[in-house]
């Protein structure tokens, strides 16, 4: 599955929430993830993320999809955390 993951959480929890993400996703910009990810890693970031979060006062959204090419970004200015290989 290919997922896109947007948090916004208290000061104190940023850190974690961002060294969580990026063990899972790539980073595409400030708070905002994308990537493959298995049924098995989805449900182990939701977890870790839910022991992060203060769920009265923070937010996690995730934006699925079967598979990247169905889904359509356009990237207008400079992308940030580009996620190029180069050789």
């Amino acid at each position: 599955m290919y997922i896109i993951a947007v948090y916004d959480v208290g000061q104190k929890r940023v850190g974690k929430m961002l060294k969580l993400c990026r063990r899972y996703l790539n980073w595409i910009q400030n708070s905002v993830f994308e990537g493959e990810i298995t049924e098995v890693k989805f449900k182990q970031l939701k977890y870790e993320a839910r022991s992060i979060m203060d769920e009265e006062e923070d937010s996690f959204i995730i934006f699925s999809s079967r598979d990247e090419k169905w889904l359509e970004k356009e990237i207008v200015g400079k992308e940030r955390g580009s996620i190029d290989n180069f050789l």
